[in-house]
Protein backbone atom coordinates (compact mmCIF):
# COMPACT_ATOMS: atom_id res chain seq x y z
CA UNK A 1 0.00 0.00 0.00
CA UNK A 2 1.76 3.26 -0.74
CA UNK A 3 1.50 5.78 2.08
CA UNK A 4 1.96 9.20 2.44
CA UNK A 5 5.39 10.20 3.02
CA UNK A 6 6.95 11.52 6.65
CA UNK A 7 8.24 15.51 7.48
CA UNK A 8 10.71 15.53 10.09
CA UNK A 9 11.39 18.79 10.73
CA UNK A 10 14.90 19.62 12.37
CA UNK A 11 15.83 22.68 13.73
CA UNK A 12 19.11 24.05 15.80
CA UNK A 13 20.83 26.90 16.52
CA UNK A 14 23.52 27.30 13.96
CA UNK A 15 26.74 25.87 15.48
CA UNK A 16 25.28 23.03 17.50
CA UNK A 17 26.60 20.50 15.16
CA UNK A 18 23.46 19.63 13.14
CA UNK A 19 24.75 19.57 9.45
CA UNK A 20 27.47 16.66 11.04
CA UNK A 21 24.54 14.84 12.98
CA UNK A 22 22.25 14.62 9.91
CA UNK A 23 24.83 13.58 7.88
CA UNK A 24 25.36 10.31 10.37
CA UNK A 25 21.34 9.43 10.57
CA UNK A 26 20.94 9.58 6.75
CA UNK A 27 23.62 7.15 5.74
CA UNK A 28 21.85 4.74 8.01
CA UNK A 29 18.58 5.25 6.53
CA UNK A 30 18.96 5.66 2.66
CA UNK A 31 15.30 5.86 1.94
CA UNK A 32 15.31 9.49 3.84
CA UNK A 33 15.54 12.16 1.39
CA UNK A 34 17.51 15.67 2.75
CA UNK A 35 15.17 18.59 1.80
CA UNK A 36 17.34 21.29 -0.12
CA UNK A 37 16.63 24.78 0.89
CA UNK A 38 17.01 27.72 -1.65
CA UNK A 39 18.89 30.70 -0.11
CA UNK A 40 20.55 33.88 -1.60
CA UNK A 41 23.93 33.79 0.68
CA UNK A 42 26.90 32.71 -1.42
CA UNK A 43 28.23 29.33 -1.40
CA UNK A 44 30.77 28.38 1.21
CA UNK A 45 34.27 26.71 -0.01
CA UNK A 46 33.53 23.00 0.62
CA UNK A 47 29.43 23.60 -0.27
CA UNK A 48 27.86 22.25 -3.81
CA UNK A 49 24.63 23.82 -5.44
CA UNK A 50 21.85 21.44 -5.56
CA UNK A 51 23.28 19.05 -2.89
CA UNK A 52 23.65 21.59 0.10
CA UNK A 53 21.71 24.28 -1.10
CA UNK A 54 20.10 25.95 -4.00
CA UNK A 55 22.07 28.76 -4.20
CA UNK A 56 20.00 31.87 -6.47
CA UNK A 57 19.77 35.47 -6.94
CA UNK A 58 17.98 37.56 -4.47
CA UNK A 59 15.80 38.58 -7.45
CA UNK A 60 15.10 34.50 -8.14
CA UNK A 61 14.39 34.30 -4.52
CA UNK A 62 11.67 36.80 -4.71
CA UNK A 63 10.20 35.99 -7.85
CA UNK A 64 9.48 32.89 -6.16
CA UNK A 65 8.31 34.48 -2.72
CA UNK A 66 5.42 36.62 -5.56
CA UNK A 67 4.33 33.10 -7.26
CA UNK A 68 3.78 31.61 -3.37
CA UNK A 69 6.39 28.76 -4.45
CA UNK A 70 7.60 28.50 -0.83
CA UNK A 71 6.25 26.35 2.37
CA UNK A 72 8.36 28.76 4.59
CA UNK A 73 10.76 31.07 4.02
CA UNK A 74 13.10 33.84 6.82
CA UNK A 75 16.19 36.03 6.26
CA UNK A 76 18.89 35.63 8.76
CA UNK A 77 21.46 37.69 8.41
CA UNK A 78 20.78 39.66 5.43
CA UNK A 79 20.34 36.62 3.37
CA UNK A 80 17.06 34.38 2.81
CA UNK A 81 16.31 30.99 2.66
CA UNK A 82 12.98 29.00 1.82
CA UNK A 83 12.01 25.00 1.10
CA UNK A 84 10.23 24.69 -2.05
CA UNK A 85 6.50 23.82 -1.30
CA UNK A 86 6.49 21.52 -4.81
CA UNK A 87 8.98 19.32 -3.15
CA UNK A 88 7.35 18.59 -0.22
CA UNK A 89 4.11 18.05 -1.70
CA UNK A 90 5.96 15.70 -4.26
CA UNK A 91 7.39 13.34 -1.55
CA UNK A 92 4.61 12.87 0.61
CA UNK A 93 2.97 11.46 -2.10
CA UNK A 94 5.38 9.68 -3.44
CA UNK A 95 5.94 8.08 -0.05
CA UNK A 96 9.21 9.21 0.80
CA UNK A 97 10.15 10.41 4.09
CA UNK A 98 11.94 14.10 4.07
CA UNK A 99 14.13 15.79 6.46
CA UNK A 100 13.76 19.96 6.84
CA UNK A 101 17.00 21.63 8.42
CA UNK A 102 15.30 25.06 8.90
CA UNK A 103 14.42 27.33 12.05
CA UNK A 104 11.77 27.59 14.53
CA UNK A 105 10.04 30.19 12.68
CA UNK A 106 9.87 28.34 8.94
CA UNK A 107 8.93 25.21 11.42
CA UNK A 108 6.05 26.99 12.57
CA UNK A 109 4.83 27.74 8.56
CA UNK A 110 5.50 24.15 7.74
CA UNK A 111 3.04 22.95 10.46
CA UNK A 112 0.76 25.42 8.98
CA UNK A 113 1.19 24.18 5.48
CA UNK A 114 0.99 20.34 6.64
CA UNK A 115 -0.30 17.81 9.09
CA UNK A 116 1.63 15.18 10.71
CA UNK A 117 5.10 16.48 10.75
CA UNK A 118 7.88 15.48 13.72
CA UNK A 119 9.10 18.41 14.99
CA UNK A 120 12.63 17.92 16.72
CA UNK A 121 15.09 20.06 18.43
CA UNK A 122 18.50 19.88 18.90
CA UNK A 123 20.16 22.00 21.27
CA UNK A 124 24.47 22.84 22.43
CA UNK A 125 25.08 21.45 25.56
CA UNK A 126 25.18 25.17 26.63
CA UNK A 127 25.62 28.22 25.32
CA UNK A 128 29.32 28.70 26.20
CA UNK A 129 29.97 25.60 24.28
CA UNK A 130 27.70 26.84 21.09
CA UNK A 131 30.19 30.28 21.57
CA UNK A 132 33.52 27.51 21.23
CA UNK A 133 32.58 25.74 18.33
CA UNK A 134 30.91 29.44 16.94
CA UNK A 135 34.85 30.55 17.49
CA UNK A 136 36.25 27.08 16.22
CA UNK A 137 34.54 27.06 12.55
CA UNK A 138 36.30 30.27 11.94
CA UNK A 139 33.78 30.97 9.50
CA UNK A 140 32.45 34.25 11.37
CA UNK A 141 33.68 37.57 13.63
CA UNK A 142 33.08 38.17 16.53
CA UNK A 143 29.81 40.84 15.85
CA UNK A 144 28.13 37.96 14.25
CA UNK A 145 29.34 35.36 16.80
CA UNK A 146 27.79 37.42 19.41
CA UNK A 147 24.24 37.73 17.14
CA UNK A 148 23.74 33.82 16.91
CA UNK A 149 24.83 32.97 20.40
CA UNK A 150 22.29 35.92 21.59
CA UNK A 151 19.72 34.13 18.33
CA UNK A 152 20.56 30.91 19.78
CA UNK A 153 19.06 31.84 23.26
CA UNK A 154 15.63 32.84 21.40
CA UNK A 155 15.99 30.37 18.74
CA UNK A 156 15.68 27.57 22.20
CA UNK A 157 12.71 29.39 23.70
CA UNK A 158 10.80 27.34 20.64
CA UNK A 159 11.83 24.19 21.48
CA UNK A 160 8.60 24.17 24.14
CA UNK A 161 6.13 23.57 21.08
CA UNK A 162 8.51 20.66 19.54
CA UNK A 163 7.50 17.26 19.62
CA UNK A 164 11.33 16.02 21.01
CA UNK A 165 14.69 17.89 22.25
CA UNK A 166 18.42 16.45 21.51
CA UNK A 167 21.16 17.70 23.33
CA UNK A 168 24.08 17.09 20.88
CA UNK A 169 26.99 16.99 23.52
CA UNK A 170 28.51 13.95 22.04
CA UNK A 171 27.46 13.62 18.03
CA UNK A 172 27.74 9.58 18.47
CA UNK A 173 25.03 9.51 21.12
CA UNK A 174 23.03 12.27 19.58
CA UNK A 175 23.06 10.39 16.63
CA UNK A 176 21.63 7.54 17.92
CA UNK A 177 18.73 9.55 19.91
CA UNK A 178 17.63 10.48 16.27
CA UNK A 179 17.32 7.44 14.93
CA UNK A 180 15.70 6.09 17.45
CA UNK A 181 13.26 8.77 17.18
CA UNK A 182 12.73 7.95 13.43
CA UNK A 183 11.70 4.23 14.08
CA UNK A 184 9.94 5.04 16.66
CA UNK A 185 7.49 7.34 14.62
CA UNK A 186 7.58 5.37 11.56
CA UNK A 187 6.17 2.80 13.91
CA UNK A 188 3.39 4.31 15.11
CA UNK A 189 0.55 2.40 15.21
CA UNK A 190 -2.00 4.47 12.58
CA UNK A 191 1.00 5.02 10.52
CA UNK A 192 1.65 0.73 10.02
CA UNK A 193 -2.01 -0.10 9.85
CA UNK A 194 -2.92 2.44 7.31
CA UNK A 195 0.76 0.91 5.23
CA UNK A 196 -0.72 -2.24 5.03
CA UNK A 197 -3.92 -1.44 4.39
CA UNK A 198 -6.07 -2.00 7.63
CA UNK A 199 -8.10 0.49 8.24
CA UNK A 200 -8.75 -0.64 12.11
CA UNK A 201 -8.29 -3.47 14.44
Amino acid sequence: MKHEGLLYIISAPSGTGKTTLLKRVMSYFPDIRFSVSYTTRPPRSDERDGKDYHFISPQQFQQMVEKGAFAEWAEVLGNRYGTALDSIRESRFQGVDLILDIDSQGARQIGEHFNGGVFIFIFPPSLEALRQRLNDRKVDGQEVIQFRVAQARDEMKQAKWYDYIIVNERVEEAAEQLKSIIIAERCRRERVLKRIGISKL
